[in-house]
């Protein structure tokens, strides 16, 4: 192990500041076309060519107080170089660069204040992602300039300015293969560029690439260049909150501003300072700098603040999981498991191997995106099938893949050049499924192969417990498996234990043979206890193999039902197709109660063993002659014998459109007016959905297919609703928060204020707190309204509203919140008194309608209005205040009871219970009257149960559960 450097224990203890831009100090200079020696504007030449040229600039920031100088070879890659004919000039340039720094620094370096040099690797002009070139030929060429500029003599390796994850990869791992083949410690430093857009270049979100970043074994992740810092805020937010490595920024002197002379920036010395100052406190930054447009000045002024400050302390809480180039998903979902879409496999779906046969390389893609539209998480992808070449199968897709999917790819090969494939195209974080032990685990076994790949890569790994004797079929064994596999790779390959998802395996219960009756079972009990052991680890089963045998319409339910009662386990995540599972409210109860009997062998036996009661045997004759088809069939008779409103209701629940619009248009003819059908029956039936999605029993695919239907009705009965003429009454802000796709609830506000004279900006899903604070700017908005059904989006809108304030905005605009998981309590107790404006919680669309009618009346200036006050929470005393009357007279119990003995002291937690076991214990009148203090008449009561206790118990238990307690 080599021996940490002066700049990383310097970077443990305080906060390291950096240079400014140096292109532009060079072309200060005005250098000649002979200085360039005939490669104009190629700034690493002056390296060799007018090396005290780039000296100085190096003195003038040294002069200022900088801890540490940037290399001139920003552009020493194979990209630029190539451009003007002097790609074989890689080293010899960086090489050059890093001396001068150097020499520099270690003039102005003292015992007392040691200076640093930082080996800058810019990004070049190809991206590997859209195929201007490949990942191999980046590395070889990232790793070349690496080893100039470390046998130099620099101190880290910065690569900033990435615009394209494959290339950040490519880079790191270049950089990774010069610093282990040297003797010295180097800190290696990556940087994106965020655009003024809110992503990177080609659409990916920080929090992509920190997820795909971050495993690959770096010492610092941060941000530089395209933006000033105020822009940078909201992604440095997220970085302090989910990074467990160092920050660093470097941010240009604000947004460029094109004049006649070309680009200025605006930021002042003192005004970057200031923002470098609140950033270092608030987001707890090791290393900042600055870029374009930053001088000396500049970073005089940076030094003056923030010189040996010390590193303020974050508080992490870190999600695992994969991402696409555009997107993080968790592996852990709310309120469901994560699906994967298992459609793009040559062995399990005849349509993508036809497809695949054929090279109809978008059919294959097309099959992939459906399941995105199904609401999959994450994407199989198998191409392994006899007689075809993986390889070449492997690069169409992926490199296909890279770009038109925004769910992670799983990728499926048991063959390591397939798996490498698929690695080398893909710049967000992918698992590789799968490793196991079949063949162990020496030097060429698979296993050996396949997790170089992974470590290089840094992605995630589906481990099946499959050892050198077969396939685990008892509990016991899938544990010992599992257990061996996650100590492999967590101490011999350095993972995590959240990246590993471990496969317990599935195999066909209605075979008939008594040596298959208990498999479910096994898997359950083995998912349960894995999950005790190792409650970081992941789960995740293939699910349809447990129906293996019986007729379509018998495996839609078995596997429904099995898949129900390992995420009760505590499964994680699943390989399935979306028709395939139905949610388990819409399962014929006499079909529910045999398939559960299945999969826990609840066989009868008599006195004398003979089987009188074999739930296989039943489920059989249930199904005997069933079709899938006549099944939907049959529901849709069920549908149409309900009374219209029931049936409406009904129709939300089961996300049934076939015959909505008729029946709507005949619950208007029978004179119930378009608003009433939506507040009173609509939603109806959206709650009960909400219901079922938070109890477990409907998840989130069929979420998405009521919320169509209901998106769908609203349209039908939007243009025959009376729609008020008194126009321009106000101009609301709609958009659902960052990370959240679910929109139905805030268009369905968008409908009702439009209607009802408000002029409405509704600008979509996944919105940051930076586009709305745009929108909301450009608008002239009055009002913004923020929306999200997830857990996690009560987060972001607590954080958007910090923002707000931290920016002097929280007074500009009241706030109406609304979503499924918020309460009326957080966002009136918790979020109000931390936010210096107005900010209201509304429960549906309605609320919302009032609270915006008032809102506006309050700015018009309307006498006696004013906004429903705050809920304050009763807190009643519960303690009794007086003493105990004690009765001192002796029972008549004997006293010589032999005393039990306890099966141990003291307190004792006990871990692993999955909460759906215990929760129907729950007295809900102990908690919301005991500990949340919901007290009233009985009327008061009821309601403030169902407006508050009920709302706030879903949203802590869907917390608790996202979090995998």
């Amino acid at each position: 192990m080599k021996n940490p450097s002066s700049l990383r224990i310097a970077m443990s203890e305080r906060v390291i500041i950096a240079d400014g831009a140096m292109g532009t100090m060079l072309q200060e200079a005005n250098p000649t076309l002979e200085d360039f020696q005939g490669h104009e504007g190629c700034n690493e030449i002056l390296n060799v060519s007018k090396p005290e040229l780039v000296k100085s600039v190096h003195r003038r920031y040294l002069e200022v107080g900088v801890d540490a100088i940037e290399t001139n070879t920003f552009g020493a890659n194979w990209a630029n170089l190539a451009e003007y004919g002097i790609e074989d000039r890689i080293y010899e340039l960086a090489f050059a660069g890093g001396k001068l720094a150097k020499e520099v620094a270690e003039e102005f370096s003292t015992e007392a204040k040691p200076r640093w040099v930082l080996g800058s690797l810019g990004p070049g002009t190809k991206l590997p992602t859209l195929g201007h070139t490949d990942y191999i030929n980046l590395k070889s060429a990232y790793s070349e300039a690496s080893k100039g500029l470390i046998d130099s003599g620099v101190d880290a390796l910065l690569i900033e300015t990435t615009q394209d994850l494959l290339q950040a990869k490519a880079a790191i791992n270049g950089a990774r293969v010069a610093i282990d083949d040297c003797d010295r410690d180097i800190v290696l430093i990556a940087q994106v560029t965020v655009e003024a857009t809110g992503t990177m270049l080609l659409g990916s979100e920080i929090g992509a690439a920190l997820n795909a970043l971050e495993p690959l074994n770096i010492d610092l992740i941060g941000l530089n260049c395209a933006t000033g810092p105020a822009e940078m805020s909201e992604h440095l937010r997220v970085l302090s909150k989910n990074s467990s490595i160092g920050i660093s920024v470097m941010p240009n002197a604000g947004l460029p501003q094109l004049g006649a002379n070309g680009a200025t920036y605006p930021l002042g010395p003192e005004e970057l300072a200031k923002y470098l100052a609140e950033f270092v406190d608030s987001y707890g930054l090791t290393l900042i700098g600055g870029c374009c447009g930053t001088t000396p000045a500049h970073l005089k002024a940076v030094v003056t603040r923030l010189e040996n400050h010390p590193v303020a302390t974050r508080k992490i809480v870190q999600e695992v999981g994969a991402s696409s180039l555009y997107q993080f998903v968790p592996f852990r979902q709310d309120q469901t498991y994560m699906s994967i879409g298992e459609r793009a496999n040559a062995n399990g779906s005849r349509a993508f191997r036809d497809a695949l046969l054929a090279q109809d390389w978008q059919s294959c893609i097309e099959i992939a995106r459906d399941q995105i539209r199904d609401g999959a998480h994450m994407l199989d992808l198998s191409v392994d099938y006899v007689g075809r070449d993986g390889v070449a199968d492997m690069n169409e897709l992926a490199s296909r893949l890279a770009t038109s999917s925004t769910l992670p790819i799983v990728l499926d090969s048991t063959e390591p050049a397939v798996l490498k494939a698929g690695l080398e195209h893909l710049g967000g974080r992918s698992v590789i499924n799968s490793v196991n032990y079949e063949d162990g685990d020496g030097p060429n076994s698979r296993f050996a192969k396949i997790m170089p790949l992974v470590v290089e890569h840094g992605a995630g790994v589906v481990a099946l417990t499959i050892d050198e004797t077969g396939q685990a079929r008892t509990c016991d064994w899938k544990l010992a498996v599992a257990t061996r596999l996650i100590e492999d790779l967590t101490k011999k390959w350095g993972m995590s234990v959240g990246d590993i998802l471990i496969d317990c395996l599935t195999f066909p219960i209605a075979t008939g043979q008594e040596e298959t009756r208990r498999d479910g079972i096994e898997t359950l009990n083995a998912i349960a206890q894995l999950k005790v052991k190792y409650p970081l680890v992941q789960t995740t089963l293939g699910v349809s193999n447990v129906s293996f045998g019986l007729n379509p319409a018998a495996r839609t339910v078995l596997n429904s039902v099995f898949l129900a009662e390992a995420v009760k386990a505590g499964l994680d995540s699943a390989i399935v197709h979306p028709s395939k599972i139905t949610p388990i409210a819409r399962i014929d109860p006499r079909a529910l109660e045999v398939a559960l009997d299945l999969v826990y062998d609840r066989r009868v036996f008599d006195q004398d063993g003979n089987c009188t009661y074999d739930p296989l045997s039943v489920f059989l004759e249930l199904f005997d002659g069933v079709e899938t088809k006549s099944s939907k069939i049959t529901r849709a008779a069920e549908l149409a014998a309900l009374p219209l409103i029931e049936r409406l209701e009904r129709r939300i629940i089961d996300g049934e459109k076939v015959g909505l619009e008729a029946d709507l248009m005949e619950a208007m003819g029978s004179g119930i007016k378009p608003l009433t059908i939506i507040n009173e029956h609509l939603l109806a039936g959206m709650k009960t959905v909400g219901e079922l999605f938070g109890s477990g029993q409907m998840q989130l695919p069929f979420v998405l297919q009521s919320a169509e239907v209901m998106k769908t009705a609203v349209a039908i009965l939007e243009p025959h609703m009376e729609k008020s003429n008194d126009a321009g009454k106000g101009k609301i802000l709609l958009a659902t928060v960052k990370g959240d796709v679910h929109d139905i609830g805030k268009n369905l506000v968008d409908i009702i204020l439009s209607n009802n004279g408000y002029s409405t900006v509704n600008i979509g899903i996944k919105q940051t707190v930076n586009q709305i604070i745009d929108a909301a700017t450009e608008e002239s908005v009055d009002v913004i309204g923020m929306s999200g059904l997830l857990v996690k989006s009560t987060v972001i809108m607590k954080e958007n509203l910090e923002e707000l304030s931290s920016r002097g905005l929280a007074e500009k605009w009241p706030i109406i919140l609304g979503g499924a998981a918020l309460t009326r309590s957080f966002v009136e107790q918790d979020l109000a008194d931390n936010f210096d404006g107005t900010v209201r919680y509304a429960k549906d669309a309605f609320e919302g309608l009032s609270l915006m009618d008032s809102m506006m009346a309050i700015k018009r200036g309307d006498e006696g209005v004013t906004l429903p006050a705050l809920r304050q929470r009763k807190t009643p005393n519960t303690r009794a205040n007086r003493e105990p009357n004690l009765d001192t007279n002796r029972s008549d119990v004997i006293e010589n009871n032999e005393l039990p003995t306890p099966p141990f002291y003291g307190s004792k937690i006990v871990k692993g219970i999955p909460l759906a076991s215990y929760l129907n214990s729950l007295d809900e009148r102990a908690l919301f009257v005991g500990q949340w203090g919901l007290q009233g008449k009985r009327g008061e009561y009821e309601k403030m149960v169902e407006d508050e206790g009920r709302p706030r118990l879903r949203a802590l238990l869907n917390d608790v559960q996202s979090k995998g307690w």
